[in-house]
Order: structure tokens, then C-alpha cells, then sequence
């Protein structure tokens, strides 16, 4: 049990690695994102705007163009309505690919806001205390040893097993085996090989309990029953959480793969990694987060812009590699969250499944409202599907 809860701190600690603040801050830069990549749009429907009157004029005359050279009777006005076209066309197909280049560079610092973003947004520790309060009481539930009467009749059955292992050789592997274990008065792992061996010393222990020792014999069938529930709770439970290692990967390997990508975005804005850790993952100051977030925005469009003077052959491949590695990016985290909520729904059945037994229902029942808070903490921090959405429409198309 012990593992598993590790397991899940890890996960938290490991999205932590990319920030953690209070929630209240959590709302103020999702509002300065937000504000950022709302500049970014209307810059672009003005530019949009501007461009698509100009095309309307130009085709407009370019059909006017048209009428005149096939109404005109002079060679000369003809060669000159067609020099007039022709200069027409080229100033339209000039005023497409300044469009075309306003797209990309809206994408791209689209792009790059949510990227750096990043730093600051995916916050798991806000979920810390939630989380911790629900795993304890989880793992509570699944030693016996916190079970009223428990740990008192476990004294006599254990003194039973030591008096008697020297002529039982399953009591000696039994008593081996807790020794193995250590205190299981803190934690008791009643799930595996060890609970088998359990269930055969309590059986033999019970068997010579005679009717002198009726209460002895009736508190140690109660017990039993108790181990054996007590053994398939977490033996249920560790079907859940065994998924807990897979995400813990995919996270080292989200952690490594964001890093590696804001390390390229960074180099493409010939932006210093220790210059913006200080102005914006380690700013406090909103305002001042906003304005070197929209500095980055400026920077964006004017590597677009070189990019295409310079490297006119492949300028448009350079910024596109880099759209798509930030999309995949946020889906990839946003189908990690996913899967982490959908894991703690599970425990929901969990729940359902023993939270009317006679003898460990109580406790079960008392996770409930643990469980619904933990799940709700967390999909208001992170999210999931609305991660996955907004990456899926975070670009324009030309």
C-alpha cells in the first residue's frame, strides 16, 4: 500500500516540477494568457480585414480591367489595361502572401504564449492536501490493524503463532514471513502470498480454541472474517493503482519532452532560458508577467519575418515542426490528465462495492466525500478535456 501512495506522490511532485502557486494566481495568469492570445487574434481579424478589402478592390478592378481591353478598340489602351492587370494580379498574389505570413505569424506566437505558459499553469500541488487526505484514509481502510479489537485479539493470535512454530512448520513460515514485513501495526500488508499463510495460522489458530474458550473462538471467527474483507479490499485496490506506475512514466517522459521543446522555442527567440525564468516563471508581478509575455509575442513575429527573408526555401517548414510539437504537447498533457481522473473515478466503484458491508462499509463510506473532493480539486486545476479542446483550435488556418 505504502508503494502505491508513493507512487501517486510522485506523479503530483512530478507535474509540480513544472510550477506551483496559489489558485487565486492560477486565475490571474490564465487571465494574462488569455489577454495575450486575445491580442494576438485581434491584431490578426484587423490585418484579416484590411487584406481582404484590398483583394476586393483589386479583383474588383481587375473585372473592370477585363471589360475595358475586351470594349477597346485602341492596341495601345489594350497593352496598357493589360499592364495595368497584370501589375493588378501581382500586387493581389503580394497581398495574399503577406496574409499567409500574418497567419503564421499569429500562430506562432500562439504557439509560444501557451508553450511558456506552461511554466506557470500545470500545478498539482494545489490538489496536495486533498490528495494526501484521501490516501490515508484509504490506506487505513485496508489494514485491519486500525479496526476496533483488532490489534488485541492479533496479540493472542500471534502469541499462538510463536508458541506453536516450532512444531508447524506453515506457523514457522508465517512467523518468518511477518518478521519479513516488519510492524504491522502501522501498516499490514494482508494482500499476496503472506495473506494465504495468514488465513491458514488464523484457521489452525481457531481450531483449538475449545468451549472454554467461546468468546476467544467467537472474536477470533470475527477477525477472520474481517482479514479476509479487509484482503480483498485491497486486493481490488491495488488493481486500480497498479496504473499509477504507467502514468508516473509518461509524465518523466512529458516532463523531459516539454523541456526539450522550450529549450528549441527559446533558442528560435534568441531568448536567454535564465533571462525568462526570472521575468516570468519567477515574476510575482502580474503586470510585469503580462508585459514580457507580450515582448515574447513581438519576438515571435519577428523570427517569423526573418525566417522567411532568410531562409525563404523552407522558412514556413522551420515554423510549422515548431506548431506542431507545442500542440502535441498540450494534448499529450491534456490525455495524461485525462487518464489520472479517470483512475480516481475508479475508486468510485471501489466505494460502491463495499461501502455497505457490515464490517468495513463504515470506513469505506467515510472516503466517499474524499474521493469527490479530490476528484472535483482536480479537474478544476487541470482541466483535462478543455486541455485537449483548446490545443485541437489554438491555430488559425490560412
Amino acid at each position: 500500500m505504502k508503494k502505491q501512495l508513493l507512487t501517486l506522490t510522485a506523479i503530483l511532485l512530478l507535474i509540480s516540477a513544472f510550477g506551483q502557486v496559489p489558485d487565486t494566481v492560477k486565475n490571474i495568469d490564465k487571465k494574462i494568457k488569455d489577454q495575450v492570445l486575445s491580442d494576438i487574434n485581434v491584431s490578426l481579424e484587423t490585418k484579416s480585414k484590411s487584406i481582404d478589402a484590398t483583394v476586393a478592390t483589386l479583383d474588383k478592378r481587375a473585372d473592370e480591367l477585363d471589360k475595358a481591353i475586351v470594349a477597346s478598340k485602341s492596341a495601345n489602351e489594350k497593352a496598357d489595361k493589360l499592364l495595368e492587370r497584370v501589375q493588378s494580379l501581382e500586387t493581389r498574389q503580394t497581398t495574399l502572401e503577406e496574409n499567409e505570413l500574418n497567419v503564421f505569424q499569429a500562430n506562432f506566437q500562439s504557439a509560444t504564449i501557451n508553450l511558456v505558459s506552461m511554466e506557470r499553469e500545470i500545478k498539482p500541488l494545489i490538489l496536495f492536501n486533498s490528495t494526501k487526505e484521501f490516501f490515508s484514509l484509504l490506506t487505513e481502510t485496508s489494514n485491519p490493524m486500525s479496526y476496533q479489537g483488532y490489534q488485541d485479539w492479533y496479540k493472542k493470535f500471534y502469541k499462538y503463532i510463536e508458541d506453536e512454530k516450532g512444531n508447524e512448520a506453515s506457523l514457522n513460515v508465517l512467523s518468518s514471513m511477518i518478521r519479513l514485513t516488519g510492524d504491522w501495526t502501522k501498516e499490514a500488508p494482508f494482500a499476496g502470498p503472506i495473506a494465504n499463510e495468514l488465513f491458514s495460522g488464523i484457521a489452525a489458530f481457531i481450531n483449538t480454541l475449545g468451549r472454554k474458550k467461546k468468546d476467544i473462538r467467537i472474536e477470533s471467527e470475527k477477525m477472520f472474517l474481517l482479514t479476509a474483507k479487509v484482503s480483498q479490499f485491497t486486493h481490488d485496490r491495488n488493481l486500480i493503482e497498479t496504473e499509477w506506475s504507467s502514468i508516473t512514466k509518461e509524465l518523466q517522459e512529458l516532463e523531459k519532452h516539454y523541456d526539450k521543446i522550450l529549450k528549441a522555442n527559446l533558442k528560435l527567440l534568441t531568448t536567454d532560458t535564465t533571462e525568462f525564468r526570472n521575468r516570468f516563471t519567477k515574476e510575482n508581478d502580474a503586470n510585469n508577467r503580462y508585459n514580457y509575455l507580450t515582448t515574447l509575442k513581438e519576438i515571435s513575429s519577428k523570427v517569423v519575418s526573418g525566417q522567411k527573408q532568410t531562409n525563404q526555401k523552407n522558412w514556413k517548414e522551420v515554423i510549422y515542426y515548431q506548431l506542431m510539437d507545442v500542440q502535441s504537447l498540450k494534448i499529450r498533457f491534456g490525455t495524461i490528465a485525462f487518464k489520472i481522473s479517470e483512475n480516481i473515478a475508479r475508486y468510485k466503484n471501489l466505494i460502491i462495492k463495499y461501502k455497505n458491508d457490515t464490517h468495513i462499509g463504515p470506513r469505506v463510506v467515510s472516503l466517499e466525500s474524499k474521493l469527490t473532493n479530490l476528484k472535483e480539486t482536480f479537474d478544476r486545476a487541470f482541466e483535462p478535456m478543455e486541455y485537449i479542446n483548446s490545443a485541437t483550435r489554438m491555430y488559425k488556418v490560412n
